[in-house]
């Protein structure tokens, strides 16, 4: 774009932003920030404006926040006009103008899609509209939810047990809540962190009273004859009564309004470049259209410029404002998104953060502390090199891994950076579960090009 035609739209151009969570306005902020003076429009298929979701699985449903006050925090005013509870219906790339479900077009000159994910629902519709059925994902979820535990349900069942599914069962444990938790993997956690983490997980839960059950698949939900959830069936056989069941099998990407379009955009997200400009169907990539957050597929050097699809508070931020800069600047002042994958959760007392991809490593050393103590931290390996880590209640470590990542260090990490007191004296296997096998829960998702042990400088952006 020329400069004049530059300079105009930052004076008087359209930019219309589809998705008022995190990331839509943190890129609107950035706008705004940048100096762009033109029309700004948000448009959010939930009537409220943007709003914090990890406290909806903590603070909301411990009763120490409520749904309606995670409203996020604002950086500056935006002045934006806001089109909020209609969702878009379509996109036609070709008259630049986004389709709502009310009929309405938004015209645009540069457009960011920042719709994120879904809960994935039960697979039963007539069972998940059972009374006491619910998913965890909007504030509405998390208000419904909370009422309910606040009614002191008998049992409480979650049906899968990754990061949301066990911090779930966690506040029903700090709440007094029987709880009991179907997984089909082998462990809690391991989608996103492998088998030896996920039998210290496993441990973590029982020794706090979670009935967890694994390996096992929950067939069916059965509803009383005022059609409230009472009993839900097994893959062995047995029966478990409860009142509540929360369904956390993971999350669908919100890209079914562009069927059609033109746009590379597809159950696994919408593909974009390093800088998020999205490619069409044809593997061309757009100059007018931007992707953010989470349902952002983007390639990253230090991961083999594999496609990752990033389900984490921090990345949608980064993506954002790496966006907003990208969608006012000349191609020369461009930046690509390079952010290192990071993510925290914190259950039964134990604050989890993990760095890197922990699911591309093949090998884990425990490099410092013990997980019988539950306070240590795990390195994982990926031909030759450390690709990610993870702490449980030792955080002060992973400043010093994310550097080791973004550095290509070697695996196993040299001696000097081992804790002699370590339990991990040698990789192990990080025993992932076979891909092709679903498990509940991952935060990272890789899809494209296998990584090559490439060794390389990594410079993050200022």
């Amino acid at each position: 774009m020329p400069d004049t035609a530059l300079d105009a739209l930052r004076s008087s151009g359209r930019i219309v932003v589809v998705g008022a969570s995190l990331a839509g306005l943190r890129a609107a902020e950035t706008l705004r920030e940048k100096g762009f003076k033109g029309s700004l429009t948000m448009i959010g298929d939930e009537p409220y404006e943007p709003y914090d979701r990890p406290p909806l699985s903590k603070q909301v449903l411990l009763g120490k926040a409520s749904a309606a006050g995670t409203a996020l925090p604002r950086r500056r005013a935006i002045d934006a006009q806001w089109r909020l509870g209609v969702p878009a219906s379509g996109l036609d790339m070709a008259g630049r103008r986004v389709k709502l479900a009310d009929g309405d077009e938004v015209p645009y000159d540069r457009l960011l899609i920042a719709t994120g994910v879904r809960a994935r629902p039960w697979p039963n519709e007539a069972e998940a509209e059972l009374d006491g059925v619910f998913v965890l994902r909007t504030r509405d979820d998390g208000a419904a939810l909370a009422r309910r535990m606040d009614a002191g349900p008998r049992r409480v069942l979650v049906i899968g047990a990754g990061f949301t599914g066990s911090e779930i069962a966690s506040a029903c444990r700090e709440r007094g809540l029987e709880v009991t938790v179907a997984e089909r993997a082998d462990a809690p956690l391991v989608g996103a962190l492998g088998g030896v983490i996920g039998a210290v997980a496993a441990e973590l839960q029982r020794e706090n009273g979670v009935d967890l059950r694994t390996g096992i698949m929950v067939t069916g939900l059965e509803g009383d004859s005022t059609g409230r959830v009472r009993a839900a069936h097994f893959s062995d056989g047995t029966t478990l009564e409860c009142e509540v069941v929360v369904v956390s099998l993971g999350a669908q990407r919100n890209t079914e309004w562009l069927l059609g379009s033109g746009l590379g955009a597809g159950p696994r997200g919408i593909a974009c470049d390093a800088g998020c400009r999205a490619f069409d169907i044809t593997g061309i990539v757009t100059d007018d259209i931007y992707v953010a957050g989470d349902v952002a597929r983007s390639p990253h050097p230090l991961f083999g410029y594999q496609f990752l699809s990033l389900e984490h508070w921090g990345n949608a931020v980064a993506q954002a404002e790496t966006a907003a800069h990208n969608m006012l600047s000349e191609s020369t002042d461009r930046r690509p998104h390079i952010w290192t994958p990071a993510f925290w959760s914190t259950q039964f007392g134990v604050n989890i953060k993990s760095v890197g991809v922990p699911s591309m490593g093949t090998e884990i050393m425990i490099t410092q502390g013990s997980t019988a103590e539950r306070r240590f931290t795990g390195v994982y390996g990926y031909q030759g090199r450390i690709i990610g880590a993870v702490t449980f209640d030792n955080a002060r470590w992973l400043e010093f891994y994310r550097h080791q990542i973004e550095s290509t260090a070697p695996f196993p990490p040299p001696y000097p950076t081992v804790d002699r007191r370590a339990e991990g004296s040698r990789p192990v296997p990080a025993d992932f579960p076979d891909p092709s096998v679903p498990t509940h829960g991952p935060t990272v998702t890789l899809s494209g090009y296998s990584p090559a042990d490439r060794r390389l400088t990594f410079t993050p952006a200022r």
